[in-house]
């Protein structure tokens, strides 16, 4: 199966070491090779260090220090509540970097004379105040992932709240007064009675 790696959609996938030289004749485009063991990039993309704004990779590096902290403090046990802890912990970590990056997206969700729903894509992307940020979500809104998910919100009929809508709909309320009237100013543009 190790054939597979040449598959060009975006995926995450495990292999043995002992895999490592038949990997290398393959061709693989474009992906990130991490050998876990060592903690050694095999192969890099060169956009690694520079892709995700330095504010959010401080923010991310800090909340999963905080795993290795329980990890380092509960090694001697191995109970199921303590892997669902850390479980719990590495997901709330990753829920709000996608909730403080892409949260807002609902607010540039409009419907059009027929009545389906539209992403506001320009909007969405300027509508961020970090320059940086911008340029994230200016790679990023090209990617399979984020395509996939406004899809998903475009076409979504019922408006049923997993968890990370219920986050969205949580850090939407708390946003400070000056971007709330930013967003009231842009949701005043596009006219009444669209939402």
């Amino acid at each position: 199966m190790i054939d597979i790696v040449c598959c060009p959609t975006p995926f995450l996938v495990g292999l043995l070491s002992s895999s490592l030289p038949k990997l290398k004749d393959l061709p693989v485009e474009e992906a990130l090779m991490v050998n876990l063991g060592s903690d050694r990039f095999i192969r890099q993309m060169d956009d690694e260090d520079t892709l995700l704004p330095r504010k959010l990779q401080a923010a991310l590096e800090q909340a999963l220090e905080r795993k290795n902290e329980l990890i380092n403090q509960d090694s001697d046990s191995d109970s199921d509540d303590e892997c669902n802890t850390l479980n719990g912990l590495v997901s709330e970590v990753f829920i709000r970097f996608f909730v403080e990056t892409v949260g807002h997206y609902s607010l540039f969700l409009t419907q059009n004379e027929k009545g389906e729903r539209a992403f506001q894509r320009e909007a969405f992307r300027k509508s961020v105040a970090s320059k940086s940020i911008r340029r994230f979500l200016e790679v990023f809104m090209e990617s399979q992932m984020f395509t996939g998910f406004i899809q998903d919100r475009e076409l979504r009929k019922c408006r049923a709240k997993g968890l990370f809508e219920q986050r969205v709909e949580q850090y939407l309320e708390e946003l400070p007064d000056t971007e709330q009237s930013g967003v009231n100013k842009f949701l005043r543009g596009l006219g009444e009675g669209k939402n």
